[in-house]
């Protein structure tokens, strides 16, 4: 017998299992999988962002620039998986809305080529809604930041 806690599994979800959660679809989908899925705790969305992407022809010609709202959106999907990941055990939610951001802060530009990660910890959670602390990075150097709040509705 020893003290040691038990291992724990972490789940994760491929983009299959991502449009089951989420009603998002390309263009608009900005997570590839979800990886290290701590119940409702915390997630890791991945993002492979690739230079064929529609944004890329007007942001920036020449230049191109991953739009920060862009990686603000893949926050709140992230987040949103797992809430109705979580929340599928209590009947599925018809919809999980994207309700407040706060304190975002974009530190470095994301190109074509890079994968985002967008790492998610839950801060609290009450009834419908739920409150993250996201952060994009991409090869461990912070990209974004933010806080935001999803909502779970059920008809």
């Amino acid at each position: 017998m020893t003290d040691e806690a038990p291992e724990k599994t972490l789940g994760c979800a491929d983009i299959q299992k991502i449009m089951e959660y989420l009603p998002h679809r390309y263009p608009f989908l900005m997570v590839d999988r979800i990886e290290a899925i701590d119940g409702d705790s915390s997630a890791i969305g991945i993002k492979n962002v690739t230079a064929n992407e529609p944004q890329f022809a007007g942001h920036f010609p020449g230049k191109p620039i991953f739009p920060g709202v862009l990686l603000i959106e893949g926050m709140a999907q992230t987040a949103g998986a797992i809430c109705v990941a979580h929340s599928m055990s209590r009947g599925r939610p018809s919809v999980v809305y994207f309700m407040t951001i706060d304190n975002a802060k974009f530190r470095k530009p994301v190109i074509p080529g890079d994968t985002v990660e967008y790492h998610m910890l839950k801060t609290r959670s009450r009834s419908t809604m739920w409150w993250f602390k996201g952060l994009a990075k991409v090869r461990g150097q912070l990209v974004a930041e933010a806080e935001i709040s999803a909502m779970l509705v059920r008809d």
